[in-house]
């Protein structure tokens, strides 16, 4: 009975074994129907290159309302969210003490008149006396003392009336312009102290025009020279999907600052027909434009090898065009390029094939030649391959002297070439 488990066992590896053997002729195309394109087609596109830059949405104009003397909240008729027109009431103080202080400025004022009448008759009548040598000039002069000192009490009282005055004004805080209510910390009855205080005062109210929005920007010090006062950049903001504005740079700083261990320096762009689902604190992402070109001849960056002309010291570009069953080496001209395509200003023409990799032959041509001028192990191949100007792929010895695809061109760098 064992003897028949393990002959039934070892037939149903056998059977087992053979359909694996089987299916990995398969599994083998399969993979190979996934495997990346080698090959790419010359086509016709719009290319732009542009850097981006985050920033967050703030009003242009924001202002923290704080009294100008002590006292307390008597009505605060507007709440967050509320917007003001330009000189409605914001809030308003208690002014009990200060009514009350106007009314004992109008009785000393009454007082220091009826003062100076008397004190301006006496005078007066002693200048009548004095000239009839009916009294002293000593006794002149003190009435007439008496007389200034009327007039400067009466100046002192309209005085003190019209400081008066002025802190009843200052009980009454209005809107300075067309405003939205942002924040309200205080409520009513709560005592609040003057900006004129040792804390500059007690935060009432923080208002904004939501009507006019600024981007304050980070900009990395790398492409703050591509940027300008005045020029139009694009704006996207994350919180609402699909909406794009355009904005205006108002200004740069001209000293750079460190932010997320980030050189770069500030600008504010500010934001023309604000959408009104834009509210502050959102965060924008900023297209600076670069570069562009429209409906050119463009091939995939990686088709694009880039090798250094021992003759001439020279770097040239040049592809692979597809010619029958072989591949041809071709300098092309290379212009405006982003992260995807590159413009060919010269050598290709739309509709040809250009290979995204490097024919075989050239990598084992190249192997040989440098394998020839330095006898050694794989790190002379290496060397060889980096002084002849040969983009090396990866680390390893076979894919040392592979022109393999040059650096990301930056659009500027493209253009002056």
């Amino acid at each position: 009975m064992k003897k028949l488990i393990a002959v039934i066992t070892f037939l149903g590896l056998g059977v087992a074994a053979y359909f694996l053997w089987d299916r990995l002729p398969q599994s083998g195309a399969t993979a190979g129907s996934l495997a990346r394109p080698t090959t790419a087609e010359v086509i016709q596109t719009n290319i732009s290159f542009a850097v981006n830059a985050a920033g967050e949405i703030g009003p242009a104009e924001q202002v923290s309302v704080r009294p100008e003397i002590n006292g307390k909240i008597e009505q605060l008729p507007v709440d967050i969210g509320d917007r003001v027109q330009k000189g409605s009431l914001l809030f308003k103080l208690d002014d009990k003490e200060l009514q009350q202080q106007r009314a004992s400025n109008l009785t000393d004022i009454e007082r220091a008149r009826l003062s100076l009448e008397k004190a301006e008759r006496d005078n007066k009548r002693a200048k009548e006396l004095l000239a009839d040598k009916l009294i002293s000039q000593e006794l002149h002069d003190d009435i007439k003392t008496t007389y200034e000192l009327a007039k400067n009490a009466l100046d002192r009282a309209q005085k003190d009336m019209a400081i008066t005055d002025e802190r009843l004004t200052k009980t009454e805080v209005r809107a300075p312009f067309d405003c939205t209510i942002l924040t309200r910390p205080i409520s009513t009855g709560q005592a609040v102290s003057g900006s004129g205080g040792f804390n500059s005062g007690t935060e009432v109210l923080t208002i904004a025009d939501l009507n006019a929005m600024v981007i304050n920007a980070h900009v990395n010090q790398a492409d703050v020279p591509r940027l300008k006062v005045d020029q139009t950049v694009e704006l996207a903001v994350e919180a609402v999907a699909g909406l794009k504005v355009a904005g205006i740079v108002e200004r740069i700083a001209p000293q750079a600052t460190i932010k997320n261990n980030i050189k770069g320096f500030a600008a504010r762009i500010s934001l023309k027909n604000v959408d009104p689902r834009v509210r502050p604190g959102m965060t924008a992402n900023i297209k600076i434009p670069v570069a562009s070109a429209d409906n050119v001849t463009a091939v995939p960056l990686a088709a694009v090898f880039t090798e250094k002309n021992q003759e001439t010291g020279q770097y040239e570009r040049f592809v692979y065009v597809q010619q029958g069953e072989s591949l041809e080496k071709r300098n092309v001209k290379v212009g405006v390029s982003d992260f995807f395509f590159a413009e060919i200003q010269e050598g290709l023409a739309a509709g040809e094939v250009v290979s995204l990799e490097v024919p075989k032959e050239e990598r084992e041509k190249k192997t040989k030649q440098l394998l020839g001028q330095r006898p050694g192990g794989d790190d002379g191949v290496a060397a060889k391959a980096k002084g002849a100007g040969v983009a090396t792929s990866g680390g390893s010895a076979s894919n040392a002297p592979s022109i393999a695809k040059p650096p990301v061109p930056r659009a500027a760098a493209a253009a002056s070439r």
